[in-house]
């Protein structure tokens, strides 16, 4: 199975969305809390090209979104192969 980084902040409810279906999911994930720590917060604003909302996810190195991304990926049947990688 792929790892999966997940990058958050506290009290986002789109946050907790997407670390719950990671969970429900059974994925092998790290969850970084990033918006008080400088040096993870530019760690994922230089891995997802700017993108600044949270969640930022990452699968393996592959960029996937936000929450709305990883769970149109869900709706679509493809984030299960990403994650059995």
């Amino acid at each position: 199975m792929a790892h999966v980084t997940i990058y958050t902040r506290p009290f986002c409810p789109y946050c907790s969305a997407a670390v719950g279906l990671l969970e429900k999911k059974g994925a092998d994930f790290t969850e970084i809390v990033a918006n008080s720590d400088p040096q993870k917060r530019q760690e994922m604003l230089s891995r997802s090209g700017g993108r600044a909302t949270y969640p930022q996810i990452f699968v393996g190195e592959q960029h996937i979104g936000g929450c709305d991304d990883m769970m149109a990926l869900e709706r679509r049947g493809q984030l299960d192969p990403l994650l059995n990688a």
